[in-house]
């Protein structure tokens, strides 16, 4: 029968710190800190030692880190370097002539953001849409907070919750949940991730039929912005034959990664690496190409930084974050409290089913609404290691799959926190559609919650 000793408590203590902080939205990091000092400091009763440990965890966990937050910056760097001469409007401009009206607008905006969102995320494609695609959106009629809420919906929530290609979201989350790789996760996730995604935009799409019928419905932008923002889109400037190459090139070389993932099935991080290396070819094609040989080495290096600028601001807190909840896994443990460290999730776990009769349901439910609550602060990923930790010990409890509940959390933490329920997580999509953000909150919450509500049901029928 499994005990519990004073670093279970400290670590459980702490964990609803962090908890409680989220729900007061406020950062994580510093309890965090905390947790980590406490818990180094009741292994082995020594301060010192304590504040070994914070730095020892946070090294430990940026090693797990690095790979994603490489990754990002590198597509980051390549979308700098694409957007500088031009290719990325390119190879947008063909999909306008597919908006033909305000229904048809809505989906093709949408569909474009989700593809663009989960081969360079959602932050870049913002600017990226918004710029491009948005002025033939409203030019058919749709209205400028509908237009948001498609981009807002397909980028900040289906591409960033499963994010299959990059695949950031879902390795953070198996790590912490105490898997080598994201595959488990990537396919527990499909079907949540399908029902989540197909109840939310049915519904949003529904919802907007129901508002454009309504003769008193007003649209949300300004007259005086849509047609300041369609006149400046209509500025043409000649293409140079480099840009035109690297717009036709780009889309094939990821598409032809695609296929290579397919047919050798690569995952996890051989899946990264392959979308890694070839985003750094063709930032580096691109600088060769379009900028004279005496430039192109520090052009090369401008977009290095500004890449890797992006993918450590947003990923510096989710390290230090990581720390803590990887102390309950008996590798990380060890790696940082001594050899013999225990894994306190797992014995968590034991403890549980051992003294509490939690069932299917519950667990669940729990999940799903702790995932949303660590996407109050507005970073979704900031919560990815408590929902992987919760679902190692919830699995350990019950006979829910771990992987499923992992992947349950990772859904719940990334529609909330990436940003489309809360007015801070929307502002980037507001400010370029020039909708107010809680305007465009209203019009998504409905829509996510019936998501929620269709995915937990799913998730109890299936785990």
């Amino acid at each position: 029968m499994g005990s519990l000793g004073i670093l279970h408590y400290i670590y459980i203590g702490m964990v609803f710190v962090i908890i409680l902080t989220m729900a007061f939205k406020k950062d994580t990091v510093l309890p965090c800190i905390i947790g980590l000092f406490l818990i180094g400091f009741a292994a082995s009763g020594s301060a010192v030692t304590a504040v070994q440990v914070i730095f020892n965890a946070i090294i430990a966990a940026g090693k797990e880190f690095m790979g994603i937050i490489v990754i990002i910056s590198l597509v980051v760097a390549m979308s700098k370097a694409l957007s500088e001469i031009g290719s990325d409007k390119l190879m947008m401009n063909p999909i306008k002539k597919f908006m033909i009206n305000k229904n048809v607008a809505f989906w093709v905006l949408g569909l474009v953001m989700l593809t663009v969102s989960f081969i360079v995320w959602p932050s870049p494609a913002v600017a990226l849409v918004g710029a491009i695609m948005l002025p033939a959106a409203l030019k058919t009629g749709l209205p400028a907070v509908w237009a948001a809420a498609a981009m807002n919906l397909f980028g900040h929530g289906i591409a960033l919750s499963g994010d299959y290609f990059i695949q950031g979201a879902p390795d953070i989350t198996a790590k912490a949940a105490g898997f080598e790789n994201a595959s488990p996760i990537i396919s527990a996730s499909i079907p949540l991730w399908i029902t989540m995604s197909a109840v939310t935009v049915v519904t949003a799409f529904l919802m907007m039929r129901k508002d454009l019928k309504n003769s008193s419905y007003e649209i949300a932008a300004t007259a005086e912005f849509t047609e300041n923002f369609v006149t400046s889109s209509n500025t043409a400037t000649k293409s140079s034959l480099g840009a035109t190459f690297v717009a036709i090139a780009t889309p094939l070389a990821f598409l032809f990664d695609a296929y290579l993932m397919f047919k050798y099935k690569l995952r996890g991080g051989d899946a990264t690496a392959l979308v890694g290396g070839t985003a750094v070819i063709i930032m580096t094609l691109v600088n060769i190409i379009e900028h004279k040989n005496s430039d192109c080495f520090e052009k090369v290096t401008e977009h290095i930084k500004y890449g890797f600028t992006f993918g450590i601001k947003i990923f510096a807190p989710v390290i230090v974050i990581g720390a803590f909840f990887f102390l309950g896994s008996e590798g990380m443990a060890k790696e940082v409290l001594g050899p013999g460290a225990t894994g306190l999730l797992s014995d968590i776990g034991i403890y549980l089913a051992d003294h509490v009769p939690l069932s299917k349901v519950p667990v669940v439910i729990m999940q799903a609404i702790i995932g949303g609550i660590t996407g109050l602060d507005g970073s979704g990923f900031s919560g990815l290691p408590l929902v992987g930790s919760l679902a190692q010990t919830f699995s350990g409890a019950t006979n829910v799959s771990k992987e499923g509940l992992a992947a349950l959390g990772q859904i719940s933490a990334i529609w909330v926190g990436g940003g489309t329920i809360i007015p801070w997580g929307v502002i980037p999509v507001a400010a370029i559609c020039g909708v107010d953000p809680v305007d465009l909150v209203r019009k998504n919450i409905i829509p996510v919650i019936a998501g929620f509500v269709a995915t937990i049901i799913v998730a109890i029928i299936i785990l």
